[in-house]
């Protein structure tokens, strides 16, 4: 599910870490790591509050998968403000980032707030924040190596020799090697190698 951070409450971690066909994975977009620009968004919630939303949801649900929302290049933004949301995203450690490139809203406050810095400062930090996202992915994924995860079999790749795709309960993709008859179904698959974007992995006699 996804929740704007003012709305993710104690109660709603509560209510996902109860329900036992809740799957343990939110999508909680922070936009920025830093104040001022929170501010200028008008987000209504600062860094600190952030965290520890994301700590309040961790205990609740320690195996929570965790992805965001970020904009790089919002109108003003300093060199500094955004090192403070590389930052952030070092201590969050997201499993998945959905990252994007400010582009300017007819109608908006931020649509005539003063922006000193080109496309090219934009895109060269973008390029900085997506080599972060996807070492940090590429990690995550290299420590589920050798283990063994529930997945629900839910297609066909159309590739050999991972001819099946599969999700695990935070929606981690999974290819694997199998029977068409096992789309629909739920196998224990042994995670075998992974990269970036995905883990693979065999099905569990």
């Amino acid at each position: 599910m996804t929740s704007h951070p003012k709305d993710a409450t104690e109660k709603l971690f509560r209510t996902m870490a109860e329900c036992e066909k809740c799957a343990h994975h939110i999508h909680l977009p922070v936009q920025s790591g830093s104040d001022r620009v929170l501010r200028a968004m008008n987000r209504h919630y600062d860094r600190a509050a952030y965290l520890e939303k994301v700590a309040l949801a961790r205990r609740y649900m320690p195996d929570l998968v965790l992805t965001t929302d970020i904009i790089v290049g919002f109108p003003g933004e300093t060199e500094e403000e955004f090192e403070d949301t590389l930052s952030l995203c070092e201590q969050v450690r997201f499993d998945a980032m959905f990252t994007f490139i400010y582009s300017k809203r007819v109608g908006t406050p931020a649509a005539s707030m003063p922006d000193p810095y080109t496309r090219a400062d934009k895109q060269a930090r973008f390029d900085r924040l997506t080599e972060l996202a996807n070492r940090i992915s590429g990690e995550k994924h290299r420590a589920y190596e050798g283990k063994t995860l529930r997945v629900l079999v839910d297609g066909e790749t159309g590739k050999e020799p991972y001819n099946l795709s599969s999700r695990t309960s935070g929606g981690r993709l999974v290819h694997l090697q199998g029977a068409p008859s096992l789309i629909g179904q739920f196998v224990n698959a042994r995670i075998t190698t992974s990269n970036t974007w995905a883990l693979y992995g065999e099905v569990e006699k």
